[in-house]
């Protein structure tokens, strides 16, 4: 059985870069909570305290774009965020995203069709709705799926090996 969750959703652009998710002059705090608060900061300032454990981003193409700093990744998890639908990510992005047990979905029809502060409802690997219309979206492989449940590589190799406990 796929997960389901809904969520309050955030609308952004194509080409979201990473400088746009947490710019280079954050990255010398001493942690990534400490970056939360400048997350998006040059496109949104106030985005970072309007959002709430559970939301989602839903973005143009080119989610992700940039530089390959892991921060951006963490940064939007920390944020609460439950996963970024985009109708494309940039490849590094998506792959430290995974590392790091961020969710993300492409579903490039949805970003047309929604606004900030709409619900949308995700049932992981099979569609979203929102509005009452659905859109379909891919599986995620089960080795995918068992990082991104785990909180992340690192996370789950640990549980794989016997580790965690």
């Amino acid at each position: 059985m796929a997960e389901t969750f809904t969520a309050r959703i955030w609308v952004m652009d194509n080409d979201i870069d990473t400088d746009i998710v947490i710019p280079t002059e954050y990255l010398a705090l001493k942690t990534v909570q400490d970056m939360t608060p400048y997350a998006f900061s040059p496109l949104r300032p106030e985005l970072a305290v309007q959002i709430q454990p559970g939301d989602v981003i839903v973005a143009g193409s080119n989610f992700g774009c940039g530089s390959s700093r892991e921060q951006a990744p963490e940064v939007i998890k920390a944020l609460g965020i439950r996963a970024v639908i985009a109708g494309s990510f940039a490849r590094i992005f998506y792959r430290n995203a995974i590392n790091n047990g961020l969710l993300l979905i492409e579903c490039p029809a949805l970003r047309g069709d929604v606004s900030d502060g709409d619900e949308v409802t995700v049932e992981v690997g099979k569609s979203i709705t929102c509005k009452g219309k659905t859109y379909p979206i891919g599986a995620l492989p089960d080795n995918l799926l068992d990082i991104i449940n785990a909180g992340g590589l690192v996370k789950a190799m640990r549980r794989r090996n016997g580790l965690e406990g």
